[in-house]
């Protein structure tokens, strides 16, 4: 896998877009309009900023996925972080962002109080699914969390997910309600 530089960011942007399309947790925060993609985009861009300062951003050797990962203990309130907060807001919305920081409130609320490697997103341009890219980058990723001895810890709703993260290790350890479940799974390093 390789660490993805600001020349990246399109790539990763397009990527999750496109894989997050038709996302139903995404999709139920999104305004539904003809600004739906754009808005699904800006929030892709926002999170590239984040994970790029406080986590990481990797994509596989070819390119064609990507996975956004956060080290919740590294991030900072600071001008650059409520700035970026701001701009989200004129982005998205008010109702849009208060749900969304709703709902990490309530994610946050089961995970742990200690360091640990957050796969925030993980995707796969649509063109080139179900070849097992997906599965290989989860691998390396696990492998990176082993190198730092740090658990991981994802959220999905997507039942089908739930076999590929159980074939790399992880388990359910919660659940939560969001009109639809949402499966929160961990990964304890070896």
């Amino acid at each position: 896998m390789l660490k993805a530089e600001s020349e990246d960011k399109n790539t990763v942007v397009d990527i999750l877009t496109k894989s997050f399309n038709e996302n139903r947790s995404f999709n139920s925060i999104i305004k539904q309009d003809k600004y739906r993609v754009n808005r699904i985009r800006k929030v892709f861009e926002y999170y590239f900023e984040c994970c790029s300062r406080y986590g990481a951003v990797y994509l596989s050797e070819d390119k064609n996925a990507c996975a956004m990962i956060s080290f919740p203990d590294q991030k900072k309130v600071s001008f650059w972080s409520v700035l970026m907060d701001v701009k989200l807001l004129f982005v998205l919305g008010l109702k849009s962002v208060k749900l969304g920081f709703s709902r990490a409130a309530k994610i946050g609320k089961v995970h742990p109080d200690y360091a640990f490697y957050y796969l925030l997103f993980i995707g796969v341009n649509p063109d080139f699914q179900h070849q097992g890219i997906g599965l290989k980058l989860l691998e390396e990723l696990v492998a990176d969390s082993e190198r730092l001895k740090l658990p991981v810890y994802l959220e999905t709703y997507m039942e089908r997910n739930i076999i590929l993260y159980k074939k790399a290790g992880f388990k359910i350890y919660n659940e939560l309600d969001f009109g639809f479940r949402v499966f929160c799974m961990k990964r304890e390093f070896n």
